[in-house]
């Protein structure tokens, strides 16, 4: 029993997709539906490629700020070269001081500064080298991606421009298989059109309207009247007639009325 229940669940929930695909289908294919859905789409496209831009400008952003910061670097790296150049500079100066001698040399003070000093300045130029490499590197890479996705960019722009000729070419299409469709309908006799339908009921009303008028002009005595004016046509008619025939001596005399005198002459005498 539970597995008869559960095919005969499955069976009415096909059916009910089946029907609710049916109509998913009709209600897509109405010509305003389907210019709705592609300007709802239209517009989701065009919110994707604005966003798709603003993902564009911050790395052209990056890539600005990245160039800004290898300006800087470049200028900082030029100022430690020149410290470095000046503190060896400076080394050698006081060298000479000492005609040569390196111990006297290596134990001065400010020997011993600048040589620290030009050991500060050639690891610093080491990083800032190093960061520069790194920064070209970025910027590179970010020109490249920026310059691809701007290629991307133009190409969705045209099918966004595409998109919008096809909605109306999409809305035509519909309505002129639309038409198409009633024609052949009509043609076969298979149209759902209430043209023939409308032109009964109008008919109907008309044969309804005129039975009304019929019978409230009987109501107010109106075919009475006429009938009566029937009448009196017959019977001016007929008078019209009876005066014509006695006119010229056609009147009958069976219609006249019994002689008195011939009466009396034939009567036979009571005994």
């Amino acid at each position: 029993m539970f597995k008869a229940m559960g095919k005969y669940v499955r069976a009415v929930f096909y059916l009910v997709t089946f029907r609710i695909d049916k109509a998913s289908e009709t209600l897509r294919t109405n010509p305003g539906v389907m210019s709705a859905t592609y300007d709802r789409i239209i517009d989701e496209k065009r919110s994707r490629i604005n966003q798709y831009k603003d993902a564009i400008a911050a790395m052209i952003a990056q890539e600005e700020s990245k160039k800004q910061k290898l300006k800087q670097l470049t200028e900082e790296i030029e100022k430690l070269q020149k410290l470095k150049s000046g503190a060896a500079a400076k080394a050698r100066k006081v060298a000479q001081r000492h005609n040569g001698d390196v111990e006297a040399t290596k134990a001065d003070p400010e020997y011993q500064k600048c040589q620290s000093a030009f050991k500060d300045f050639s690891s610093t130029l080491a990083e800032k080298e190093a960061r520069v490499d790194e920064l070209e590197g970025d910027i590179k890479e970010l020109v490249k991606n920026v310059a691809g996705h701007k290629i991307n960019i133009q190409s969705q722009m045209r099918d966004l421009e595409k998109l919008a000729e096809e909605k109306q070419d999409a809305v035509a299409s519909v309505l002129s298989a639309t038409e198409e469709k009633q024609i052949a309908d009509i043609m076969t006799g298979l149209s759902e059109d209430r043209t023939s339908e409308e032109l009964r009921e109008l008919r109907e009303l008309r044969g309804k309207a005129s039975a009304e008028a019929r019978m409230s002009r009987e109501m107010a005595g109106l075919d009475t009247k006429r009938a009566e004016e029937e009448f009196l046509e017959f019977a001016q008619a007929n008078e019209a007639s009876d005066e014509f025939d006695q006119l010229i001596g056609l009147a009958g005399k069976s219609e006249e009325g019994p002689d008195l005198e011939s009466s009396e002459a034939t009567r036979i005498p009571e005994a």
